[in-house]
């Protein structure tokens, strides 16, 4: 697989220290922006889609964009933290084209560094952790000035944090050059979110038959190409319900699911929530 890494953008929103009791209690969180959570001291809960995390002292989590989590405290604990947009040129997040874990064990120097970020970004701090307003918030107000000293240390500080997460795996020619194929497909998919999206078109780009693409884009990416395209759908139009005020009708049509009352079904069981009350929950809290 062709090294990305180069090509990756990082926008960091906010960083600092958390001392949370059980009121840190949130059920079915989809942040536009990863987030990071080095714990210091106590105990807490991370539930992901496909596993729940203890959240324990002497460890660090990753939760990607666009997953639905929930976490709960059930006394008292404490974390450094810090979240960030991530984006390849390619318009795709290093998640979906690398594997990667969400818990690590973390060394002295990464506490370090993580103190470094929280010290050279001192006003990036959350005021208010319940989700919504922060996630709002942090939507709204990207474009805080910060010198080129700092930009370029925290982006190097941001890239650190990945290269933990990541897991690198041995893979043969052949292997190299399936992915290969399937990775050109993502752009092909995301710049034409708005069409009918048949998966024999997308096999025929990719000069493979249907099955074996759908078996294969379900091994390197963990799910199957219809799901796929429908989480980019969804979170396209997660974007769009809190950056536009264009109508439920004009954003179906812009996401490829072109009838309102589908657009909303498949909205609500991917997010838990129906389009209107997204984007009223987000804006008139």
């Amino acid at each position: 697989m062709k090294d990305q890494s180069n090509t990756l953008n990082l926008t960091l929103l906010h960083t600092g220290y958390a001392h949370l009791n059980n009121l840190w209690n949130y059920q079915n969180v989809i942040s536009p922006f990863v987030r990071i959570i080095l714990m210091t001291k106590g105990r807490a809960d991370l539930i992901l889609p496909n596993k729940t995390f203890i959240l324990k002292p002497g460890y660090m989590y990753l939760i990607p964009s666009y997953i639905n989590n929930s976490y709960k405290c059930d006394d008292y604990h404490e974390h450094i933290y810090c979240g960030f947009f991530e984006e390849l040129k390619s318009g795709h997040s290093i998640f979906n084209l690398r594997s990667f874990e969400n818990e690590v064990k973390i060394t002295n120097l990464d506490k370090t560094i993580f103190e470094r970020l929280v010290k050279l970004n001192p006003n990036k701090y959350i005021t208010d952790s319940t989700p919504k307003p922060h996630i709002k918030n942090n939507l709204l107000n990207t474009s805080t000035k910060t010198n080129t000293k700092t930009k370029i240390e925290t982006q190097a500080i941001l890239e650190y944090f990945i290269s933990k997460f990541l897991i690198n795996r041995n893979e043969n020619k052949s292997s190299l050059n399936t992915k290969n194929n399937l990775i050109k497909i993502l752009p092909e998919i995301s710049t034409n979110l708005n069409t009918d999206i048949k998966i024999s078109h997308l096999a025929e780009y990719c000069d493979l038959n249907t099955d074996y693409f759908s078996k294969k884009f379900l091994e390197y990416f963990g799910m199957r190409p219809n799901k796929y395209i429908q989480l980019k759908r969804i979170e396209r139009a997660q974007i769009l319900l809190l950056s536009t005020k264009k109508t439920m009708k004009q954003i179906a049509e812009e996401v490829g699911l072109f009838d309102v009352p589908h657009f909303s079904k498949t909205f609500k069981r991917i997010t838990g929530n129906t389009p209107g009350k997204f984007r009223k929950g987000y804006i008139n809290f």
